[in-house]
């Protein structure tokens, strides 16, 4: 993990995708883009705040450069210890369907 990124884990894409490619040594966004097999306006987006980097795009990042998907959370700015997922429908359906 790079050791640049500790002093401020507040979310910039920008630095997420310079990081990106500096640990998958890589030139450049279209580089970025070939070895994730995902259109270039995707990088773009992400780097303009216009797209958020979703799970699938996570994990393909993952897939693709070895980053524990926990570092990747940190380097996007993300510091929640856990992530969660509703068991079932939203409380607020449910308790007006009783």
């Amino acid at each position: 993990m790079p050791k640049d990124f500790h002093h401020d884990l507040s979310y910039d894409p920008n630095r997420f995708v310079d990081l990106l490619l500096e640990k998958m040594s890589l030139k450049n966004d279209a580089a970025l883009c070939r070895v994730l097999e995902v259109a270039p306006p995707i990088v773009s987006k992400v780097r303009h705040r216009r797209l958020p980097v979703g799970a699938a795009l996570l994990i393909r990042i993952h897939e693709e450069s070895d980053i524990p998907l926990r570092d990747l959370r940190l380097m996007l700015g993300d510091r929640r210890s856990k992530q969660r997922l509703s068991n079932g429908p939203n409380k607020a359906v449910a308790a007006r369907a009783a």
